[in-house]
């Protein structure tokens, strides 16, 4: 399987703008062993899926970082190679277990394992971003697109764009009018 790779190991897609993520200056971005140092402290929580472990570590940095299945799976394999975690299958999906030996290597501070969760949040703490606010359109609208009828969705396409052009005026105008007089009314 062929994957396109940047120079730091993680994927990215070409054209991206990364900046939103919080990658552009280092901001948000995870080393190579934090995937690892993350699935051990988020399977000694409760045991996961693959999926669910992804989730789980774009959910605790505010959406700054989105590890992909071609970071986690050959994790878990490799952690299941060292003995530090299990997996059964259940439902047509593997479910992920820390083992006693990966609650002794997370507890030995010889293991150096650091909160990789706190570096990313940290970078971000005082500096004013879009991650959360995005992250909750997102949820919203993909809502609206599973569970929405045919006027449902075009109603929330008519938003989308209507917020699409708002965000643009900012940049072109400076700030909107609706946030200049949201106190008058």
């Amino acid at each position: 399987m062929r994957t396109e790779r940047g120079h730091s190991g993680g994927r990215r897609s070409p054209g991206r703008d990364h900046s939103i993520r919080g990658e552009r200056h280092g901001r948000g971005r995870a080393q190579r062993g934090d995937v690892r140092a993350a699935a051990l402290i988020l399977l000694a929580e409760q045991p996961m899926h693959g999926y669910q472990l992804m989730q789980a570590m774009t959910e605790r940095t505010g959406g700054a970082w989105q590890p992909s299945p071609g970071a986690i799976y050959p994790t878990i394999a490799q952690l299941e190679d060292e003995g530090l975690v299990t997996t059964e299958a259940e439902g047509g999906r593997k479910l992920v277990s820390l083992t006693d030996a990966g609650r002794a290597y997370l507890d030995d501070p010889r293991h150096g394992v650091t909160d990789p969760f706190a570096a990313i949040t940290a970078s971000d703490t005082g500096a004013p971003h879009l991650r959360t606010a995005l992250a909750e359109v997102h949820s919203a609208a993909k809502s609206v697109a599973i569970n929405g009828t045919h006027a449902h969705i075009a109603a929330a396409q008519a938003v989308l764009a209507d917020a699409r052009r708002a965000l643009y005026l900012i940049l072109a105008e400076g700030p909107s009018r609706s946030t200049e007089g949201a106190g008058d009314s």
